[in-house]
């Protein structure tokens, strides 16, 4: 479960000297009474851009005197009207120009004061991944604030490059600050910013061949706040110059402050954040704590268990099954395809390992609001879509999904069918997942383990995950306990070296993550595992805090609601439901993958224990508070 610090009026002290190193800095904002409260919102609905530390009546004896260096914004209506270095000298300048203007006279007490947390004292975590300081660039983005009252406005971020060898330790060095880890990483178009060499705020800085632009939310946003909103009379620090408070930069501030009286809390070492590439084109990587990615590892772990002692884990590529979670989670909309017609003597030919996983990932997709869309064979759809039908009215499912084929007839069918009006850049799916789907072979033929050539029942489904790879932003996804289904191309030389009729039978088309159920080696490997742990591995992504403020680029909510966790927890992959989904699969003549057994058997292993055993497994670690 997500939890949140509160905490908002902090006690801390501040000086009148902004030249000491190692203490935490801190950005003053000033705003009519009247705006207070929607402002004090505002930074609570965008924590990582406005990390609020203290809120003050203005004037209140309490409040420090500004250090002699300090540079003030004044705002008249929006517009910068005055930078001064004395707020007894501005509020002069804001009487006169009031009274020019409305005749009204500033009153300091119906003012307000804001001290919210700087990305300044970054540089110490920084230095600890560069060998040298960088300048850093500041850039409006095309990402909206979370709206409070008047107060709506772009994200603004900070950008760092840094070296890809040290991206991690740029990551875990900054975490603890008050704005937190970055809220992006990769390609600048993501976040809508057309020209990093012309930053909005701040000095260009150049990217080195090995670098990584890195983004972190910035308290400049409280500017374009103002500059949107347009109070009457407002006051910030220019950028660049602070105040500095009592607490050491060592201090955690992340989850941050939320209501007023609290304590701040050290940040769990747990939710440490890991980086992970999820994405060459455009480049983007993603964040999840430590604690969510050990659970994920401990996932891939069971399903590459080998209940018949009879193979060893020469395809398993470590960490395939976090990077295809954390793709999906990115994803808004996903097609899925399963279907491996083995039993090409029986009708129908297709066997029960594939459907059940493919359900499972689909109902826990849509349980996070995503769109899902299975892609069958033409020959089929009639059956598929009774299964839909029969798992909505069980429960297993609590919605229909839409259902569609591919053909190819033309040289761009597949790009059609990935693209609205087949434009590159209007894709339909943002990632693509096959489990326990036929592959093709070098040859151009599609065959099951025993090396027999089952072209004729398969439609050319693997032509868009060829033309996926060449669509930036979109990802796809292999599920295989075999070498022969789609996407298990990624592995194909090992494949071939050593799988009984590798040469003929591996599938000559990659995946971007291929995840291998079982050794793909033993004759007791199951793809519906594979669909489970991505199932779970989502749900732990979603109750993740660490992956789900860079998600929302630490914007909006910080915790997941009790609500919202009873239905993610619902739709996860339980005994019952896999039971019913693989009795319905029994009841419209579809058989195991290995033993051709028209029974409650997946690849010759019974429901009971084996794959109840590996299903219960998944829960534990999943489920698990620790």
């Amino acid at each position: 479960m997500l939890t949140a610090v509160k905490g908002a009026r902090l006690g801390l002290r501040f000086f009148s000297s902004n030249c000491s190193k190692g203490y935490r800095q801190a950005h003053l904002v000033i705003l009519p009474k009247h705006l207070a409260d929607d402002f004090e919102a505002f930074c609570h609905s965008n924590p990582a851009p406005l990390p609020l530390l203290d809120r003050r009546q203005w004037g209140d004896n309490s409040w420090p005197p500004l250090a002699k260096d300090d540079v003030i914004r004044m705002y008249q209506d929006g517009v910068v009207v005055e930078n001064v270095s004395s707020l007894q000298k501005s509020s002069v300048s804001a009487r006169s120009a009031s009274q020019q203007s409305s005749g009204r006279q500033v009153q300091w007490s119906d003012m307000v004061g804001f001290y919210l947390g700087s990305s300044f004292g970054f540089e110490a975590g920084l230095k600890k991944a560069l060998a040298a300081a960088r300048k850093v660039s500041m850039y409006k983005t095309a990402v909206p604030c979370i709206q409070v009252g008047v107060f709506s406005c772009p994200l603004v971020v900070s950008m760092c490059p840094i070296p890809a060898a040290t991206l991690q330790a740029a990551v875990q060095g900054t975490h603890h600050h008050p704005h937190g880890a970055p809220v992006h990483i990769g390609d600048a178009d993501l976040l809508g910013i057309q020209d990093l060499s012309r930053p909005d705020y701040g000095h260009p800085v150049e990217l080195q061949p090995a670098d990584i632009p890195v983004f972190w939310a910035c308290g400049v946003t409280a500017e374009e706040a103002i500059i949107s909103s347009k109070p009457s009379l407002a006051f910030t620090h220019s950028p660049g110059s602070v105040d500095l408070t009592d607490a050491r930069e060592s201090s955690p501030m992340w989850p941050p402050p939320h209501s007023m009286g609290s304590e701040v809390t050290s940040l769990p070492p747990e939710l440490t954040p890991l980086c992970f590439l999820i994405s060459p084109n455009p480049l983007f990587y993603s964040l999840a704590s430590q604690r969510a990615v050990s659970k994920i590892r401990k996932l891939e772990a069971i399903i590459g268990e080998d209940p018949g002692q009879r193979g060893i884990k020469a395809l398993f590529i470590q960490d395939e099954l976090i990077r295809s979670c954390l793709a999906l989670s990115h994803a808004s909309s996903v097609a899925i395809t399963t279907g491996f017609p083995t039993h090409y003597m029986h009708s129908p030919p297709d066997e029960t390992d594939g459907p059940p996983g493919a359900i499972a990932m689909a109902t826990m997709l849509l349980s996070l609001g995503k769109k899902v869309t299975m892609v069958m064979d033409r020959r089929a759809l009639e059956m598929n879509q009774a299964i839909i039908d029969e798992a909505v009215k069980k429960g297993v499912l609590k919605s229909t999904i839409p259902l569609v084929t591919f053909e190819e007839s033309a040289p761009n069918s597949a790009l059609h069918f990935l693209c609205h009006h087949g434009d590159p850049t209007k894709p339909r799916y943002d990632h693509m997942v096959a489990i326990e789907r036929s592959g093709r072979a070098a040859d151009g033929n599609y065959y099951n383990m025993r090396g027999i050539n089952i072209k004729h029942l398969v439609d050319p489904i693997d032509d868009l995950f060829i033309a996926a790879d060449k669509l930036a932003g979109m990802t796809t996804t292999g599920i295989g306990d075999g070498g022969n289904e789609l996407g298990m191309g990624k592995v194909k030389e090992k494949v071939k070296s050593l799988m009984p009729k590798g040469e003929l039978i591996a599938c000559d088309v990659p995946a971007d993550y291929a995840i291998t159920a079982a050794t793909l080696l033993s004759s007791s490997g199951v793809s519906n595992w594979g669909g489970y742990a991505v199932a779970c591995g989502l749900y732990l992504l979603h109750t993740c805090a660490t992956h789900q403020r860079y998600l929302h680029r630490g914007l909006g909510k910080d915790h997941v609601t009790s609500e919202e966790l009873r239905h993610w927890t619902a739709n996860l992959p339980s005994v019952d439901k896999e039971e019913s989904i693989l009795s319905t699969l029994v009841d419209f003549g579809i058989r195991s993958g290995k033993s051709g057994n028209l029974a409650m058997e997946v690849d010759g292993l019974t429901f009971h224990p084996s794959h109840s055993d590996i299903i219960t497994k998944l829960l534990e670690v999943t489920l698990d508070s620790d």
